[in-house]
């Protein structure tokens, strides 16, 4: 089916008491493994491209290899520029057709992060792309270090939320309560009483980034709260290379070894996201 809408996704999943996954994707391998995810889920979910990662694949062919595999299922899926930090990747993304995207000005002021992000989702509402935006600052380095740790001194005002989202205009907020890119140190420690409170004053669905390594019974209450969108990178990257790791421990001398390696990494994405997909509760809801 045809791509849909970050906000028409968002709805449902409010409507229905669940949260979208949001994974990356890095090439066609990851791409096919959420697909076959999806389908054995029958779960809608969002393809992340993070800005990030630009230096890595050839954009304009990935999206084209999204619209074809969206095309071939029943399954409605969000294409999302993930962490768009600079305003031509957000223009770029918009041009080549993706149908949300995330302009992230968490490292700068807040009124200049509340005056860009005004600006992206002028553009982008105007041609029916969904505008996600970050208000405090999720733990770690997107794109950097393994591991990160959350920083409470950024955390998300809830009454600033409540005038960041009146002022921009955007259709869902990412929020800082806890949650960290990348491997948590220690045990991650939501913020749920924040949580309530900027779900309270925002009035938007919200996103939970930093998905690997949150506890089932965590995420369960944070989509309680609002959470209705959830990033999940990391675990998927894991799961890939622990796939590696157990072929090249027992290597044969066949002429298709690489290309079975690939398919056992596709097989260790796919797993972990259907295993997410069942938490999020977003399983049977396509």
């Amino acid at each position: 089916m045809a791509l849909i809408s970050l906000a028409q996704g968002l709805a449902h999943a409010q409507q229905h008491g669940y949260a979208l996954g949001a994974f990356n994707v890095i090439d066609t391998h990851f791409l096919r493994a959420l697909f076959k995810a999806a389908e054995q889920q029958r779960s809608p979910f969002i393809i992340n491209i993070a800005e990030v990662h630009f230096k890595y694949i050839t954009l304009d062919h990935l999206v084209e290899a999204v619209r074809f595999e969206a095309a071939k299922h029943a399954i409605p899926v969000v294409l999302n520029l993930d962490h768009g930090l600079h305003f031509e990747a957000v223009m770029q993304a918009i041009r080549l057709g993706f149908t949300s995207v995330m302009f992230d000005g968490s490292t700068l002021s807040y009124e200049e992060n509340l005056r860009q992000t005004r600006e992206v989702v002028k553009i982008a509402h105007a041609v029916g792309v969904s505008v996600e935006a970050e208000l405090g600052a999720v733990g770690g380095d997107e794109g950097g270090a393994l591991f990160g740790e959350a920083d409470s001194a950024k955390f998300t005002d809830p009454n600033l939320a409540a005038e960041f989202v009146r002022e921009t205009g955007i259709d869902t907020l990412a929020v800082a309560i806890g949650n960290a890119h990348g491997k948590y140190k220690g045990e991650p420690k939501l913020d749920f009483e924040r949580l309530a409170a900027i779900r309270q004053q925002a009035g938007v669905p919200l996103v939970l980034h930093g998905g690997s390594g949150i506890s089932d019974a965590d995420f369960r209450r944070a989509i309680e709260l609002g959470i209705h969108e959830i990033n999940f990178y990391t675990g998927m990257s894991q799961a890939a290379l622990g796939a590696i790791d157990q072929c090249m421990s027992s290597r044969n001398t066949r002429y298709d070894e690489f290309a079975e390696m690939l398919m056992a990494v596709e097989t260790a994405i796919s797993e972990i996201v259907m295993q997410q997909m069942q938490i999020f509760g977003s399983s049977g809801k396509a």
